[in-house]
């Protein structure tokens, strides 16, 4: 795992071309309480709804949340959902310039409802997906646009990958064009196939990603143990030419076969399994961000395994973020990945637990020599909601307003000791003088402070009682504070000098 943590560490920018079927995911959320008179089908109470890039916009997500240079390619509609999917990738600084617009078809939209259900606690269940697509196949001027994009900028990109969800784009001879020009440029080309029985438009690229049902299906052999995994991998490898073909095989994990006849699988580690909506797309980005900085394929399907597996265990199409895997690949020991979180990674985190409707708390300070007082302060705050979000002050904030000879622990032993305590859930550094864009980023429903700040204003707590929060204070330990610590230590130390040159005037 160490070669595995060092690649994830040091990972770099790779050029990757995306080329696929983009799509808008939309989430409407709500409770489940009743069952409609009108029909036998349950009422949904929508509280909140949100849009995600759904399809190959997944995978361009995924590459960009690791910190790849993305070029996406395909087709939208000329419509509000297409507008919204090029504006999210452009926000998200990917190049979108191979995106063409397509008026005869709309941008395909996949709307999930996911309700809460009251039979289930907070549990989420999807209730109804509905499809709004046209899957024609693209008009040969599209084509013509699109294969002039490619041999303009391929040669550009460390690595191509291809999306095929069979919405129209990638028709036959697209397809032989991409391999065509990959294999003129000496570019890798790994292709996420569709579901179909001839797999022959896929043939010369260099690898392709099938699911275990995806494999039988084309290749007519019922995969059931390493046997029957090697006599698939190598009729597809063979048929179509293939350096490598990854076999995704659900909860076993994956295996992949060499076109030298070594096949290996790589065992998935077992973990609750939420929703596998995005599990390919991870596979497929992670092996576009591995191969595409220069490691090979064994190394690759290790780290595409432990991705997928983290993206499982999430609600929907979401991105993994690095820390998440370097988490994972320390098993959760290292505090840095374990409860301590950036602020943007915790953003995402907070987004999950909104979504199960946990309340969300929220505390800062500088916690500079955790005493009882702090850990009474965080015992109150936690009980006030599901989780508790501590902020605190960097070294360099301390610094500023508590003068220079503060903190007396630093900035990493401090977030250790509060991640260690039982009442914090997560541990957020900021370097402001106060923590007001931390609370705007975290948006908490319960903002806690000192029973001492209620008359001086608590910071945020404007910010957060304009959406519905609340401000809570917490009652004040008395005689307990660092100041106080300091002091008793330092009177101890000065008694014990006066002891000690009393003694050595005796002698």
């Amino acid at each position: 795992m160490d070669k595995a943590f060092n690649i994830i560490s040091n990972l770099g920018s790779p050029r990757i071309m995306v080329i696929g079927d983009l799509m808008l995911d939309k989430y409407v959320w709500g409770e489940v309480k009743r069952i409609s008179q009108e029909a036998p089908i349950p009422v949904i109470s929508v509280s909140s709804e949100d849009v995600r890039p759904g399809g190959a916009g997944s995978v361009v997500n995924n590459l960009q949340t690791l910190g790849a240079q993305v070029f996406a390619c395909g087709v939208i509609g000329d419509d509000a959902h297409g507008h919204t999917l090029l504006n999210i990738f452009q926000s998200m600084g990917a190049d979108t310039t191979g995106i063409i617009i397509d008026k005869s078809r709309p941008t395909v939209l996949k709307m999930r409802f996911m309700g809460h259900l009251q039979t289930a606690g907070k549990g989420v269940q999807q209730l109804l997906r509905v499809d709004y697509e046209k899957t024609h196949v693209i008009s040969a001027e599209m084509e013509i646009q699109l294969n002039n994009y490619l041999n303009k900028n391929i040669q550009s990109c460390d690595i191509v990958l291809v999306s095929d969800m069979n919405k129209g784009l990638l028709s036959h001879s697209f397809l032989k064009t991409i391999a065509a020009l990959c294999k003129r440029h000496k570019k890798i080309a790994i292709v996420d196939p569709k579901l179909m029985s001839d797999y022959a438009c896929y043939e010369g690229f260099t690898a392709m990603t099938p699911n275990r049902n995806e494999t039988e299906i084309a290749t007519g052999i019922k995969i059931s143990d390493i046997d029957s995994l090697h006599r698939a991998g190598n009729k597809l490898a063979t048929d179509l030419s293939l350096e490598y073909c990854i076999i995704t095989i659900d909860k076993d994990g994956m295996f992949l076969y060499q076109r030298n006849g070594r096949g290996k699988i790589i065992p998935t580690v077992p973990r609750s399994v939420f929703d596998v909506t995005g599990a390919g797309d991870m596979v497929l980005s992670m092996f576009g961000m591995i191969v595409g900085s220069g490691h090979n394929f064994e190394d690759a399907a290790l780290l595409a395994n432990v991705a997928a597996g983290i993206e499982v265990g999430k609600i929907g199409a979401t991105p993994v973020s690095k820390e998440e895997i370097l988490s994972e690949l320390m098993g959760g020991r290292s505090p840095l990945s374990g409860k301590i979180k950036d602020v943007g990674v915790l953003k995402g985190i907070l987004h999950e637990h909104r979504k199960k409707h946990d309340k969300i708390v929220f505390t800062n300070g500088c916690f500079d020599i955790l005493h009882v007082g702090h850990v009474e302060y965080l015992k109150f705050a936690r009980k006030q909601g599901d989780l508790l979000v501590v902020g605190l002050n960097t070294d360099r904030s301390v610094k500023s307003q508590k003068g220079s000879s503060r903190p007396f622990v630093s900035e990493a032993e401090r977030a250790k000791m509060l991640a260690a305590l039982e009442d914090v859930t997560y541990v957020v550094l900021f370097d402001e003088l106060t923590p007001l864009n931390l609370i705007k980023a975290v948006k908490p429903d319960i903002l806690v402070k000192g029973e001492d700040w209620r008359n001086a204003g608590a910071v945020g707590g404007e910010f957060v009682e304009s959406y519905g929060g609340r401000v809570v204070f917490a009652p004040f330990v008395e005689g307990v504070s660092t100041t106080n610590i300091v002091s008793r230590i330092l009177r101890r130390h000065n008694q014990m000098e006066t002891l000690k040159d009393a003694a050595s005037q005796i002698q």
